[in-house]
This record gives C-alpha cells, structure tokens and sequence, in this order.
C-alpha cells in the first residue's frame, strides 16, 4: 500500500556548463519528458520561474520572463537563493523539483555549497549535472582550464554533441572519464536527450498526492519482453512514445527484499558500484539497526543521500530498489545486493555510521558523496 508523508523535500539539482554546451536545450527536453512531473527552474538571469512541465516545455527558448530578481550568479549568499527557492517549494505550486540553469560562466561549486548551506526545510540537494560539449571539448579546456575542477566535481556529466564530434565522441568520452570522480556517472547525448529519471522521479501525467510508490518508478519503462518484470532496455527514439531517451540503450533492475539490508554491507555495495550504473533510487528497510525508520535514497553518479522516514504502524518492511544504467550487468548487481540481506535479529550499534554519513545535516559537504 502507497505510503504517504507530509510536506516532502524537493530535490533541487544544479545544470551547470560552459556556454554553447546545450544546458537549455537539456532543460528543455526534461520539461517535455518529465512524465507530468512539475518542474520549477532558476534559468540564468531570468529570476525564478515556476514552468508547467506540460503546457510551457516550448516556450523556454524563445521567451524571456523577468521577475527582476536580477541575474543568479549575483546571488552571492544562501539567504538569498533562499529567496528564490522559497516561491518553488511552496507546496500549493505543486513542485516536483526544481532545475537550477547555472550561467555558463557560474561556479558550480558555489551553487552547490549555498545549496548545501541552506536552511529551507522545503528543499534538498540533489546533484550537479555538468553539460559538456563533445566537438569543441577540446578548445573549451584550452579557454577554460577550470572545466576539470567541475568535472571532477560533478555527479552526472552530459556529453553532448555527439553526432558533431569526430569518431562519435569515444576519445572525449574516454577523456571526460578520466577526469571524474571514480563514481560519478557519465552518459553521452545529442541535443541533450537524457532519461530525465536518472535525475528525478518522473510521476505519472494524472496527479496525484504523496511520495511516489514503487510502482510508480517503472510507470515509464517497457513491459519486459522475458516476463521477470526487472529488466529493460531503451533505445533511441523518434520524440513519439515512450521512447526518445538516450543516445544509448540502458537497462533497469528492480530488487525488492522481505528481509532487512545489513547497513556496512550496502555501503560496500553503494562505494563500488560499478560505471554506468547511473541512478538508484527506491527505499531501504534496516530492520533492527533502525526499527523506528525506513530510509529513501537518491543516488545520481557520485552523489549519495538517505533521508529517513517514520515508518507507518503495520506498514510493509519492504527493500524497494530501481537501479538504472548502461552496460551493467544486471544478474551480477542483483546477487550484490541479495548478499546485503541481514536476518540477524540483533543489530551492531555502529552499523549506521556509514549510511548516516549520507543524511543531510551529517554529512561535511559536496566533495564527501
């Protein structure tokens, strides 16, 4: 049964990259495949703009709404993104998550750190997704030295532009890995086409109330042609459909478990997971090391985060995964996470430690997930 919580946090995700990298044109088509979901945004120098996912998509790039709030790389402190954060968060806007599309010229690293540093109860950080330009790469490193600080920064890396890069972009593909962190995902892309559920849930066009259930992450996958209902794989696409995600194909894996996860045995599992495994996302039972909670996760690249929830009395004590990636191996990610099962009725008082690491609050800050 779908469980309800009030006043849930809005993930607030930083778009960020050099000018001509395709962050809007990335914005854009997120608005059009965000499966209903309300996308509220914080575009360059246009002040905070709250869009309608399903009726303003196209409009984006060719009009320009001023609030005059003025320009969001002057916002120089947390307080005052707050201001623009706090009109997105109001729950009566019906907000999903909000797109934060840094100026070409922005520091990521700031936007993250205010974000970090802010006090709305509304909102929660969810990940910087860097936009590179795959054909001129190599020029915007010569002008730009500081891109391989912000790559090394980000969660998600885009490479985009494909289609205008020699050999299809493998050497700068190769490059661009060389120079993120060891986990943080990177998917390559023409005209910014990502699944935009490697950043957010998407929900389903009629609205509805409350945190998505689990059945509710797979509302946009494919009936699996071997009947398990766990694995799936997309390809390009023609804008019609479902389909239109990726420049390459992906697939998905569903876990769930009756029995509780051992805390130090999935963190094991989360600090090595392997490239390609993009998103995570779905809710942990830890059984007796927390009886009172369960805990959602969001997992984009490198970036990790748990957010407890009171569990409800008589509620199902359920592990709920969706792992999505290209080129995984699903059967290997599975027995993975079989082997962090825990039936121990009692629990290690530290067992936590790690996973509250990733709690925000706890944790130290950008450089830590």
């Amino acid at each position: 049964m779908e469980q309800h919580h009030p006043s849930p946090q809005i993930p607030v995700v930083v778009l960020a990259g050099f000018l001509g990298s395709g962050k809007t044109t990335l914005l854009n088509h997120l608005l059009h495949r965000s499966g209903g979901s309300r996308i509220g945004a914080i575009v360059n120098d246009f002040g905070a703009i709250e869009i309608d996912a399903m009726a303003v998509a196209g409009a984006l790039g060719d009009s320009t709404v001023s609030l005059g709030n003025g320009c969001l790389c002057c916002a120089v402190d947390a307080s005052e993104l707050d201001l623009y954060l706090e009109r997105l968060a109001n729950p009566a806007t019906g907000i999903d998550v909000v797109v934060i599309e840094a100026s070409g010229l922005a520091e990521p690293q700031e936007l993250v750190r205010m974000l970090l540093a802010s006090e709305h109860p509304g909102i929660v950080y969810g990940g910087l997704v860097e936009v590179v330009d795959a054909a001129e790469f190599d020029d915007t490193r010569a002008k730009h030295p500081e891109i391989d600080r912000h790559l090394a920064l980000a969660d998600l890396v885009v490479v985009n532009k494909l289609d205008r890069a020699e050999q299809n972009g493998e050497r700068v593909l190769g490059l661009v890995r060389s120079l993120t962190d060891a986990a943080a995902a990177v998917v390559p892309a023409t005209y910014g086409r990502i699944d935009p559920e490697f950043l957010f849930d998407c929900r389903p066009v009629e609205d509805r109330i409350g945190q998505l259930s689990f059945d509710d992450l797979h509302e946009h996958e494919h009936e699996n042609e071997h009947g398990d209902g766990n694995r799936h794989r997309h390809g390009d696409g023609d804008g019609s459909g479902h389909v239109g995600h990726l420049h390459s194909s992906y697939e998905s894996l569903s876990f769930v478990s009756g029995l509780p996860l051992d805390p130090r045995r999935l963190m094991a599992f989360l600090d090595s997971r392997p490239e390609g495994l993009y998103r995570i996302k779905g809710y942990v039972d830890f059984g007796p090391y927390d009886p009172g909670n369960r805990y959602a996760v969001h997992a984009v690249g490198r970036f990790l985060r748990f957010y407890p929830e009171a569990r409800e009395p008589g509620g199902a004590r359920l592990t709920q995964l969706v792992l999505i990636g290209a080129g995984i191996d699903a059967a290997a990610l599975r027995k993975e996470l079989e082997a962090c099962t825990n039936d121990a009725p009692h629990a290690d008082e530290h067992g936590m430690w790690g996973v509250l690491r990733y709690v925000q609050g706890l944790s130290e800050g950008p450089d830590e997930a």
